[in-house]
């Protein structure tokens, strides 16, 4: 039985220690913090294939989709994921982009539908409809989100009790292990040596820290995500909205999750946080213009996350050139996509298939 190591325990790495156990493999995963505790459990976690070209990346982002409603087959029940799709509006300025995206997404059979101000009130009575104006409102049914640690331990659970895989949090990688040109294992912040046939790289924005001195170093782009959470509020929003006034959605026990885009490029990983900054009291306020059922409420929280994004902006999946026995597995929208590139890790990895899904991916393009 071939011993694989996975490095990370997001939504990427559980997914594919999943994928690895249940196809036969000895699989160790390992974590520097806790499970989610990185950058999976500081997102928006929308599911979701827009404005990802060219066609392949679209596909991929597509597959995870029909991945994440395939596992209520598989598991009987999908607790982490919620449907409901998608509704989006914009500014006057927006409305020509916004078209062009939703047509591009039709012609790829991808399910859009534009609906009126009754049927956007029929989806979610407390919009208030006068923050659409004359915008075009779309409608993505097939859209959801996702509770990213629920699901990463959810996947890691099912692997250990079903497939004997090993969960070891606290374990900082510090780098790789070398035998010649091909990797044997990794290292541990503490010194100690974990053995491997394979290691897989699931670290996302820690993707190069984890292999500090091989040298096998990946570019990546990675950009700021802010997040702002309500408490409990009087709101029944069931679904993602993203709109020209903010983006949210609901995150359980009545509390709303908070994005919009222009407050992320004013920030910085090491911005100073916290509820009462400016730039979280303006995005409730935003809501509460959106919302007004939701009163006179105040930030409860804040997070911030640095995307893990490969420097040409697309997924990095495969094996690394020069090196045997090291596969990465880096991607923005790993939240989407995550439950089919597990699979795709564990069809190439474990059974030898090629999945001619991942060509245009492969991070060879960065090892010329």
């Amino acid at each position: 039985m071939a011993k694989m190591i996975v490095i990370g325990a997001g939504v990427m790495g559980a997914s594919v220690a999943y994928r690895l156990a249940q196809g036969g493999a000895d699989v160790t995963v390992l974590e520097a913090t806790r499970v989610g505790g990185g950058t999976s459990g500081i997102s928006f976690a929308w599911t979701n294939a827009h404005q990802k070209p060219p066609k392949p990346y679209h596909d991929l982002n597509v597959g995870g989709m029909k991945a994440h409603a395939a596992l209520r087959d598989e598991f009987g029940a999908t607790p982490w994921w919620h449907g409901g799709g998608s509704l989006e509006w914009g500014t006057e300025s927006e409305w020509a982009a916004q078209r062009r995206n939703f047509e591009q997404l039709r012609s790829w059979g991808y399910a859009a539908e534009w609906i009126d101000r009754d049927r956007v009130h029929e989806l979610e009575p407390d919009i208030d409809l006068a923050t659409i104006g004359d915008a075009p409102v779309a409608w993505y049914p097939e859209e959801g989100w996702l509770d990213p640690v629920v699901y990463a331990h959810a996947m890691l659970s099912a692997a250990a009790r079903r497939h004997g895989a090993k969960v070891r949090c606290g374990v900082r990688v510090a780098d790789l292990v070398m035998a010649g040109d091909r990797v044997s294992g990794v290292r541990g912040a503490d010194g100690a040596v974990y053995e491997a046939d394979m290691v897989v790289n699931c670290a996302g924005r820690w993707t190069n820290e984890v292999v500090s001195e091989a040298g096998l170093h990946l570019p990546l782009a990675p950009t700021v995500g802010f997040l702002v959470f309500t408490p409990p509020v009087a709101s029944s929003l069931g679904r993602v909205v993203r709109t020209s006034v903010i983006d949210a959605r609901p995150d359980g026990a009545g509390r709303l999750v908070l994005h919009w885009n222009p407050t992320d490029a004013t920030l910085r990983l090491d911005s100073a946080l916290g509820p009462s900054m400016p730039e979280a009291r303006d995005m409730v306020r935003r809501a509460r213009r959106l919302l007004p059922s939701i009163g006179d409420v105040e930030p409860e929280a804040v997070r911030i996350a640095i995307r893990p994004i490969p420097g040409d902006h697309l997924s990095a999946v495969g094996p690394v050139p020069r090196v045997s026995g090291y596969y990465l597995a880096v991607t923005h929208s790993g939240v989407t996509m995550s439950p089919f590139l597990g699979a795709c890790v564990a069809d190439e990895v474990v059974h030898g298939k090629t999945r001619a899904e991942l060509a245009d991916f492969r991070p060879a393009r960065f090892f010329n």
